[in-house]
């Protein structure tokens, strides 16, 4: 008896972020190209979101698929402890050199979350470190993050994620952390008083810099950022900033910490790492931070890795979207969906000022709020969006009443006008859920 793939799925998959009673089937997707996701009945959806931020260069691309098959065929995986190799090796090395700082070394691990928790691992580690080569004990034990701040959904990641339906069923396992709001013009005096009062204690500062993605694609000041990463750098404050969506381009510079005077200590690194095709994951840091685990001691090692770390092909791939990013054609394509969202914005202000609201863009991430009841991620206008999308040939996933695009850098003239006159539609199809 035939079963469509969608059935076999229901049987036997347990989706991510999904409630599964009273669920939308899932859409079997048999090939993409360029922005474009195909089902198995040949229609076509403009990925707007770039399938979870992840897709730079389009779908399928012949110039990453080629350097994945070629790395297949010489070395597929080896341990990393003990053994290196050429494309490992290579891509710290130009990594190193385009990051917004002065990074010296490269922790490969398989995706964001985990990025964030060797961020956290190595942020922790250091001080008592230092603790055992200064004879001292150490206060810093006090770990800021942002409210609103989403970094995974590993235990240390959603510990420094702020409170929300993603960690409610955890919060009694998950650690102390001091949550402070992204700064301001109004409150960055305050911030700045609380840092210095509670400065021996604090041991590390985590953010999304100038974009709060999963929290509502938030956008904040760069020149409030820099004021309080400044006041952290003055008090030893170690400052991670979690890149892992800013990265490679997103915010209209290759890096949001391209923005800031201020650099960071750690910096995380995914999704757009390998340009979409492998799961992978990059926490980067100073001298100052290696150094402090740098010893004849063997209990100041770091003592984390993952089975899959530094995978070649996963490297390779990486390297081969790199080549694509560092092509001039690429940065022209970035300015042109910046500058296109940024028109957009100011005519959809224009004519679309009621129902719609918090129009925000930042490079190629344009969003805004649906006015509605029920507001943040639990809103059920996520689920209706999607479907209508999905019937008029676009891929939506709304964060709540959070409506967004993000798309990859290949994006059509005519496939960014078909989102912009569905984003255009949407204040007057949806009104207020009910």
């Amino acid at each position: 008896m035939f079963r469509s793939l969608t059935q076999r799925d229901l049987e036997v998959i347990w989706h991510p972020y999904t409630q599964h009673k009273n669920m939308i089937p899932p859409v079997p997707i048999v090939r993409a190209s360029g922005a474009l996701l195909y089902d198995e009945t040949g229609n076509g959806y403009v990925d707007a979101i770039s399938s979870w931020w992840v897709n730079l260069h389009g779908h399928a691309h012949p110039f990453i698929a080629e350097k994945i098959y070629e790395q297949a065929q010489k070395l597929e995986h080896v341990i990393f402890t003990g053994f290196t190799h050429e494309p490992a090796v290579l891509l710290a090395e130009r990594l190193l050199a385009i990051l917004p700082g002065t990074f010296s070394k490269v922790f490969y691990s398989d995706n964001g979350s985990t990025a964030v928790e060797v961020a956290i691992k190595m942020a922790i580690q250091y001080w008592k470190n230092m603790e055992k080569t200064n004879g001292k004990k150490t206060r810093r034990k006090k770990i800021l993050a942002f409210n609103h701040a989403y970094h995974g959904d590993t235990f240390g990641a959603m510990s420094v994620s702020s409170r929300s339906a993603f960690t409610q069923s955890f919060t009694d396992y998950l650690f102390e952390v001091a949550f402070i709001d992204p700064p301001t013009n109004e409150n960055i005096d305050e911030l700045k008083s609380f840092i210095q009062n509670d400065s021996d204690e604090i041991a590390c500062i985590i953010y999304e810099p100038l974009l709060q993605a999963a929290g509502g694609m938030l956008i904040y000041e760069a020149a409030c950022l820099d004021s309080l990463l400044e006041a952290a750098k003055s008090f030893d404050i170690i400052r991670i900033a979690d890149e892992v969506l800013t990265g490679f381009g997103r915010t209209g510079k290759l890096f949001a910490g391209d923005y800031l005077r201020s650099k960071a200590d750690i910096v995380c690194l995914s999704k757009g790492l390998t340009g979409g095709t492998m799961a992978m994951g990059v926490t980067a840091c100073t001298a100052k931070i290696f150094n402090a685990f740098f010893d004849d001691d063997r209990s100041k090692t770091f003592f984390h890795g993952h089975s899959f770390t530094a995978n070649p092909i996963a490297c390779a791939a990486a390297l081969a979207s790199l080549d694509l990013l560092e092509r001039e054609d690429c940065k022209e394509r970035i300015d042109k969906i910046g500058a296109r969202h940024s028109a957009f914005v100011k005519e959809f202000n224009r004519v679309q000022p009621h129902e719609a609201e918090r129009v925000r863009q930042l490079g190629t991430v344009l969003a805004f709020d649906l006015k509605d009841i029920e507001t943040g991620y639990m809103s059920q206008l996520s689920k209706m969006v999607t479907a209508n999308a999905m019937r008029n040939g676009i891929y939506l996933r709304p964060l709540g009443n959070t409506v967004y695009i993000m798309p990859p850098y290949c994006i059509e003239d005519q496939q960014l006008d078909k989102l912009y006159d569905y984003l255009s539609s949407l204040p007057t199809e949806f009104n207020h859920s009910k």
